[in-house]
């Protein structure tokens, strides 16, 4: 993995992570269906005005429709969609330590059912990794966390497993930009069908509400999804996927210092068995890229 691609994923990591934070300020103040499907919906349509400024066409590639449609639907519907509908009911810290079992989920179905390599330094990171969560996790759920919230979370993950294996190299071919912005039109639209069978619509306006909005139209919603896409495209969704376990380092963090979620010993230590197992997953996937590029 080259220099520009750590980046990448370094700033996709810290960027998604700070949505858990932005997200639980919104669903604080709106209904958290409703608010992001109007969220993806201003997000999609900028996305697509800069495509086509950019000279981006329309005419994607039948691969680049089904990732579209997909990611629409897993990730912003579904992965965002539960993570926002949970976060009324439990922490972003929280919410963002289950997301970091994704990247878990991914190696661990790509290597049950899609014959992907894994070396012991692997086994050894996923089993890390997964406990690194279970023991950030213990502490909350001792302390009486809202389990159906948990449950959302842990589907939406799932969910977007599903979609990240499922559109391997679907993502190439160009057009990216356009990509993005079509694919948060999908999540609108599913959303806005969602929103009124769910949940009760309601917005109060506050200025808390309107910055977390913005920045989480912005950033998050076009940024980071661009960053994603571009990082899918260059080392493979596996490798790409190992940038979610930052999610509670920068998730915890970023909650603790604008929100005031308390961190605990626990909570550290479980922060710092998960970047070793991310840190372990990436080592064992090095010899298995090189050896495969040089045949």
């Amino acid at each position: 993995m080259d220099l520009r691609a750590i980046a990448m994923g370094l700033t996709f990591a810290f960027i998604w992570s700070s949505a858990f934070t932005s997200a639980r300020i919104i669903v604080a103040d709106a209904s958290p269906l409703f608010s992001l499907a109007l969220r993806f919906l201003i997000s999609g349509l900028i996305g697509v005005t800069i495509a086509r400024a950019m000279g981006q066409s329309w005419a994607l590639t039948r691969a680049q429709w089904r990732a579209t449609i997909l990611f629409g639907i897993c990730q912003n519907a579904l992965y965002l969609g539960l993570n926002f509908y949970a976060m009324q009911t439990i922490e972003a810290s929280v919410a963002a330590i289950i997301a970091s079992t994704m990247p878990l989920l991914v190696a661990l179905a790509g290597w049950l059912f899609l014959e992907d390599k894994l070396r012991p330094l692997g086994v050894l990171g996923l089993l890390a990794g997964f406990a690194g969560v279970a023991l950030i996790m213990s502490s909350r759920v001792t302390a009486g966390i809202d389990l159906f919230g948990v449950m959302l979370c842990g589907i939406g993950a799932l969910a977007l497993t599903f979609a990240t294996l499922a559109v391997r190299g679907a993502t190439s071919g160009g057009n990216f930009m356009m990509v993005v912005g079509l694919q948060m039109l999908v999540g609108s639209a599913v959303l806005f069908v969602a929103a009124p069978v769910f949940e009760s619509i309601y917005i109060n306006p506050t200025v808390p509400l309107a910055l977390a909005f913005i920045y989480t139209t912005l950033f998050p919603g076009l940024l980071a999804t661009l960053i994603w896409f571009l990082l899918l495209d260059r080392i493979g969704a596996t490798r790409a996927a190992t940038f979610h376990f930052l999610n509670p380092v920068f998730g915890v963090a970023v909650a603790a210092i604008i929100l005031g979620e308390k961190l605990g010993p626990l909570d550290l230590l479980g922060v710092a068995v998960t970047t070793l197992g991310i840190l372990a997953v990436q080592m064992s996937r090095q010899p298995a890229q090189r050896s495969s590029a040089s045949t």
